[in-house]
Parts: structure tokens; C-alpha cells; sequence
């Protein structure tokens, strides 16, 4: 009696091959599923080297023209920074001078009120001239009570000054020409005529003279030379009147 029975061959190779519910292993030592994400990753790789040649593909060079007109705009911005810079410099070299020379030898002021006018009106701007010498019409700038104030020099140290009744002036005995005159006025007088100038001092007076307070007066009375700041020299403003102012 044979010792197999049916269905006895299928148990015995049941009993030598794996189960099929095993995990099958690959000749490479991976599983399946790490093969499969392995050809995933190199499938994307692929696709990422592709697409950037395909970027690099698609940018197109530029013409020499092009490169030339480029080259041209960056050199136009160089230079004009270069030349902004240097215009900058310039400035500032040129209004540290005018500072200079304003505070040395020209300083500037503005006319305050009329008691100058027809020759100064309100609003000019002159310049000025330091000096140490002074003559008989000067226009001079001074300072008197913290303000600076502007009159005509009349009488020099030691001359006598005289004003009449009509407003005509006379040192040492003769009459002034004031063509800048346009209204004769005794004007703001508390003085004793005939008047004679201090020494080291100036006798002074405005071009308008009903309405100007200077020597004839002894809230001003007559300057010393180291009030002066300096001659009226010019006129810059406004541009329409610039012109040497006598």
C-alpha cells in the first residue's frame, strides 16, 4: 500500500516553497517598494534637467548691438555721476569762498525801511566793501544799538557841518550838491548849528530827509570809524537795479 495519498503531494510542496504572503526580496537586497521610489526620484531628476535646459534653451543671446548700447548706457551713468559729483564739489568750494570773502572783504545786507530812498529802497540787497578810508557821499554801512544801519557821509573829522532852515547842507562854509536829494528837509534835528565833527568820527545823513534819524539827531549823532562795517559797493538785488551804487 503505497504511504502517499491524494492530495499528499501538494501538502509536501506546500512544506518546501515560501509562502506566497511572504515579502518577496529582490536579487539587489531591496523591497519593491523602494525600487518603485527609487525610479521615482530618478524619473523627477530627469524631468528637472530637462526642464532647465529647456530654460537655458529658450533665453536668447544678445546682439552685439544690443551689448554695444548697453555698454554705452552704463559708461553715460559713470560719467554723469562723475560730472554730478565734480558740479557738488565745485559748489561747495564756491559758497565756502563766498562765505569767506562775504565775512572778510564784502559783507552783505538787506535795505530795512526808506530812509535812503530814492538811491536805496526797501527790499535791496547791496554789497559791501571794508575799507579804512572814507570820503565826503560815501554810503556807508555802520552798526548803531544792535542794528545795522545805512546813511551818506556828510562832515569828516574836524568839518563843520551846517543844515538851514530849507534843508540845504553846507560843510566849511559851502554848499553841498545833492543831486541824490530829491525833498530838502531840516528834518529830526536837536543839534546846534554851526557842527563840528568830533575827531575819529563821521558826520552822516540820509537821503531822505524828512524822514531819516542820523547825525542831526543825538540818538544817532555822529559815528565813529570803528562802527563802520563798510562802503556800499553794489547792488545785486533786484536784478532790474544792479548797478555800482554812488
Amino acid at each position: 500500500m503505497s504511504i502517499f495519498r491524494k492530495g499528499g503531494k501538494n501538502r509536501l510542496n506546500d512544506a518546501v516553497e515560501p509562502e506566497t504572503n511572504e515579502i518577496e526580496v529582490m536579487l539587489d537586497g531591496s523591497t519593491p517598494e523602494a525600487q518603485k521610489a527609487l525610479e521615482e526620484e530618478v524619473k523627477l531628476k530627469a524631468a528637472r534637467e530637462d526642464a532647465e535646459i529647456q530654460q537655458h534653451a529658450d533665453v536668447e543671446m544678445p546682439s552685439m548691438e544690443q551689448v554695444e548700447t548697453e555698454r554705452k548706457s552704463l559708461k553715460h551713468k559713470r560719467e554723469y555721476r562723475r560730472s554730478l559729483t565734480s558740479t557738488i564739489y565745485v559748489l561747495i568750494v564756491v559758497a565756502a569762498i563766498a562765505v569767506l570773502l562775504a565775512t572778510l572783504f564784502f559783507p552783505v545786507l538787506q535795505v530795512s525801511g526808506d530812509s535812503m530812498t530814492p538811491t536805496l529802497e526797501d527790499g535791496d540787497i547791496l554789497l559791501l566793501l571794508k575799507s579804512s578810508t572814507f570820503e565826503r557821499g560815501d554810503l556807508v554801512g555802520f552798526y548803531h544799538s544792535n542794528k545795522l544801519l545805512l546813511k551818506r557821509v556828510i562832515g569828516l573829522p574836524g568839518d563843520y557841518v551846517e543844515v538851514d532852515n530849507k534843508g540845504n547842507v553846507y560843510v566849511n562854509d559851502v554848499l553841498v550838491d545833492e543831486p541824490y536829494v530829491t525833498d530838502k528837509s531840516l528834518g529830526e534835528c536837536d543839534i546846534s548849528f554851526p557842527y563840528q565833527v568830533p575827531e575819529n568820527r563821521f558826520f552822516v545823513l540820509g537821503d531822505h530827509r524828512e524822514t531819516s534819524i542820523d547825525s542831526r539827531s543825538t540818538i544817532v549823532g555822529c559815528i565813529e570809524k570803528d562802527q563802520i562795517v563798510g562802503r556800499v559797493f553794489l547792488r545785486i538785488w533786484p536784478f532790474s537795479g544792479f548797478q555800482v551804487v554812488k
